[in-house]
């Protein structure tokens, strides 16, 4: 059967393997497989990337037998599918390189991370201490207001109320001691 298949037009090898006929399939891709091949190659450049693009498109192309127009060569058909087939290959292998000369998968856990990495932390700790430092350094009165509001967050109400004095002496404190603060830390 296969020599009487060779004397048929596309359009009936098309409706033969539609119908279920496996030697149709394979006649098609015996008649197309070659010029599809040299199609691909040419644009991806890579034998083996070739081969399976070729195998995809046939693939492809037979799983879209039913659409065929058998007013147009199937050549043209099959071949439009390859270039589309090369057309996804462009795009994975864009999408591949971009994440190869991406960072490793293992340092984005740390792009991630909510933590500071471990050189802003030491550098934080650091300026930390010196700020620390620097309160230890107020004045009491001073001290105890940049605490209660600053550190401890209280209302001037609430820390006017645990110092025993008036709000408006809170405020006139905490403004000293905030600039006493930076000037401290500037020097």
């Amino acid at each position: 059967m296969t020599g009487a298949l060779a004397q048929l037009g596309e359009r009936e090898l098309a409706a033969l393997a539609l119908a279920g006929g496996q030697e149709a399939y394979r006649e098609l891709l015996a008649r197309y497989k070659a010029p599809v091949f040299r199609l691909i190659h040419a644009h991806v450049g890579d034998e083996g990337e070739a081969m399976d693009l070729v195998q995809e498109s046939f693939v492809a192309g037979f799983a879209a037998l039913a659409r065929y127009d058998g007013e147009r060569p199937f050549r043209v058909w099959i071949s439009r599918i390859a270039l589309n087939k090369c057309r996804d290959w462009a795009r994975r292998r864009k999408v591949r390189a971009f994440f190869a000369r991406a960072l490793p998968l293992e340092s984005a856990y740390e792009v991630a991370s909510d933590t500071p990495s471990i050189d802003v932390e030491a550098s934080d700790r650091a300026e930390l201490a010196r700020v620390q430092k620097a309160i230890m350094d107020l004045p009491a009165n001073l001290r105890e207001v940049i605490i209660l509001r600053g550190i401890e967050e209280l209302s001037q109400t609430e820390a006017a109320a645990m110092l025993g004095v008036s709000e408006k002496a809170v405020e006139t404190r905490l403004y000293r001691a905030r600039a006493k603060l930076r000037a401290m830390l500037d020097a």
